[in-house]
């Protein structure tokens, strides 16, 4: 199939692509990298009147680390985001993720703001910055507002950007130095759509006791989730068995989807695997920081 006629627009800066966003509003999509919106335009699963290409706009693909915060441009490629020295230093919980998003060819062209403002409940980066606890930057020709990402996933493919607004930016705050870091997650095959997924970041005390711990769940509900992790404050690090009661107490809590890939039992054992085991490999990686392993 072929997309329906669209009216195409291709602003050259941030301000135009808002103007053009605030005459048309639900009558327009933004065009990014295209691998998500491309295949919907062919299928007709979206039939805009217009498409909005913002892939010539200057400046808007950069990283920049500024006191406790990475900004990443939302035209950055994911490809890009992976080759970062910046992004592996200061976002190490992200580098972890961008080797399961699809395949080297579609990350030369994904970006990683088109990720986010597409929603895909299974998708790595939106599920990372609300485990982390980022934030996501809108502008519109009326503002700019900031929203935290953990307020920014509404359900799934729906987000709370306004039909005027563009996604411009996510700011990730920058990883403590003792934090270990996980992410994992299970597909049909390597680079398909997670089934479920999970990010972990852990601080330990000096005497190997849980401080800090975010645990965020993917591909589940119909939108990333972060879980309450306070009951495993305090607890030994090594305790595995507090570990597996903690990820099968916190399941229980979940309503998984249920499609034609996995039931949604399937998908409550899945996350409640591998919330213990991004557990386990994050605290053995803040041991090692600890210990000056880097």
């Amino acid at each position: 199939m072929k997309p329906v006629p669209f009216d195409y627009y291709r602003p050259g800066t941030l301000a135009e692509a808002a103007d053009v966003l605030a005459a048309l509003r639900e009558d327009a999509a933004v065009l990014a990298g295209g691998l998500s919106l491309g295949p919907m335009l062919n299928l007709r699963l979206a039939r805009p009147r217009a498409i909005v290409d913002i892939t010539r706009i200057p400046g808007a693909d950069g990283i920049e680390v500024r006191g406790g915060t990475v900004t990443t441009g939302a035209l950055l490629t994911q490809a890009d985001a992976l080759a970062s020295p910046e992004i592996a230093r200061e976002v190490p919980l992200l580098r972890l993720a961008l080797p399961w998003l699809g395949h080297f060819q579609t990350r030369n062209r994904g970006t990683v703001g088109g990720s986010v403002a597409h929603a895909d409940p299974s998708a790595e980066i939106p599920l990372c910055l609300v485990t982390l606890d980022g934030t996501v930057v809108l502008r519109s020709r009326r503002r700019e507002r900031r929203i935290a990402a953990r307020e920014f996933f509404v359900g799934a493919l729906a987000t709370a950007r306004a039909p005027d607004e563009l996604v411009v930016a996510l700011e990730w705050p920058r990883a403590p130095a003792d934090a270990g870091h996980a992410f994992e997650e299970v597909a049909q095959r390597r680079g398909d759509f997670a089934i479920a997924a999970a990010a972990c970041r852990v601080r330990l005390t000096p005497d190997g006791r849980i401080a800090e711990a975010a645990v965020g769940i993917g591909g589940v509900e119909p939108r990333p989730i972060c879980v309450d992790t306070r009951p495993l404050l305090d607890c030994p690090a090594g305790n595995a068995d507090a570990i597996a009661d903690f990820a099968a107490l916190t399941v229980k809590s979940l309503a998984p989807m249920e499609d034609h890939v996995a039931r949604a039992e399937y998908r409550r054992a899945l996350a409640q695997a591998l919330i213990a085991r991004v557990l386990k490999t994050a605290i053995a990686s803040a041991r090692k920081h600890s210990e000056g392993g880097g």
